[in-house]
């Protein structure tokens, strides 16, 4: 199993449609092969002094059956779509690729 942590720096102003658009791929997302966790999250505020917080990262939470699906991720026609729909949002895309310690 592949456990991805895509971090999404969105420019000010564009959270609240980027985040349409992201949920509105969700499903397709859902359905390509090896995909068994696709999920946007926000920091929560809290008072947990060690929490690093930013108020323009959504946080993609993904889990895939193998890297081979993840890569077949990248390329799927919704995905090159959802890119050309948010390319002027994004600031910055950091991933962690992890795997099963």
């Amino acid at each position: 199993m592949v456990h991805v942590l895509a971090s999404l720096y969105i420019k000010e102003g564009y959270l609240a449609e980027f985040i349409g658009i992201f949920k509105a791929n969700v499903p397709n997302v859902l359905q390509e092969d090896g995909c068994i966790e696709y999920v946007p999250a926000i920091d929560l505020v809290t008072d947990i002094s060690t929490q690093d917080k930013n108020a323009c990262v959504v946080t993609v939470i993904e889990k895939w059956e193998s890297l081979e699906a993840l890569k077949a991720h990248s390329v799927a026609p919704h995905m090159l779509a959802y890119g050309e729909q948010v390319k002027g949002m994004l600031e910055k895309v950091s991933l962690k690729i992890l795997q099963n310690a």
